[in-house]
């Protein structure tokens, strides 16, 4: 009976659903010098062998910006990446979007990840109003499902509150409100899984809040979502987990405030319990 109750509460354990599982992920950049590795990419199965020497003679540097990460994301999970400029937080992204290569190792998804960078490209001669339409069908959403939910996404970014901007080309628009519009597009689907490098990094603290409570609405419909920042709290209120990249290696994994607490005393970063501590002027 007791072998019976183990193995019951190991099923149980194991009963989640992964959603992405990276293992023992390298990767790798080739930065071309003069007349470098033409073809390198795409070499034939008996030139792999001489590759390296071939790009070494035509000048191409490599930087091994991921090296041996392997971790197991699961439905349901907002999981935090952090770690220091250069560290391949925004690369190991990339990765599990599809959009880079892996060197060795391999990426599984089950599901469609949806990348959402404050850089990705959207149409600046274009009007918001239009690059909600063609962000939307890019998502995969259908016509009549964007039209149902265009005024929530306008209203969710903000960027009509001091006037109609959303009929404006998108060149008009500060660096922020492109951004918070970015976020509102793609917060507008249930995803899979939903990457989001830096996107609640801009804008005011209200709209830092709803995204964050859309976070945890995209978690409740059994979706998983990664988020890149360089802003503690915003790990901290959004995810409950948080992997801890540093010169491309894993360095920790596990729940956010052991990881926050160690990552903190790594680079020193006091802020946000001094900011707690601080006394408040007096008016």
């Amino acid at each position: 009976m007791a072998e019976q109750t183990e193995h019951t509460q190991q099923i149980a354990h194991t009963d989640r659903i992964p959603t992405v599982v990276a293992d023992g992920v390298d990767i790798v950049y080739r930065v071309n010098g003069t007349g470098a590795g033409r073809g390198s990419a795409t070499a034939a199965l008996n030139r792999i062998m001489r590759r390296k020497q071939a790009e070494k003679a035509a000048g191409v540097r490599r930087v091994h910006a991921v090296k041996k990460v392997s971790f197991v994301a699961y439905k349901g999970e907002a999981i935090g990446l952090i770690g220091t400029n250069g560290s391949g937080k925004s690369t190991l992204l990339k990765a599990v979007a599809g959009l880079l290569p892996v060197e060795s190792g391999h990426i599984y998804t089950n599901g469609q990840p949806s990348l959402l960078g404050v850089n990705a490209a959207l149409m600046n001669d274009l009007t918001g109003e239009r690059n909600v339409h063609l962000g939307g069908l890019a998502m995969g959403m259908s016509r009549e499902q964007i039209k149902e939910r265009y005024q929530d996404i306008v209203d969710f970014s903000g960027i009509n509150e001091k006037g109609d901007f959303i009929t404006l080309p998108m060149r008009t628009y500060s660096s922020g409100m492109a951004a918070r519009l970015r976020f509102s597009i793609a917060a507008a689907k249930d995803h899979d899984v939903l990457l989001i490098d830096e996107a609640l990094a801009t804008g005011d603290r209200r709209f830092q809040v709803r995204s964050e409570e859309r976070i945890r609405e995209l978690r409740a419909t059994a979706g998983t979502v990664f988020l890149v920042s360089h802003n503690n709290k915003s790990i901290r209120d959004t995810c409950e987990r948080t992997l801890w990249l540093e010169r491309g290696e894993l360095r920790m994994d596990g729940p956010t405030e052991e990881v926050m607490k160690e990552y903190e005393a790594f680079t020193g970063d006091k802020s946000d319990k001094a900011k707690k501590a601080a006394p408040k002027k007096a008016a």
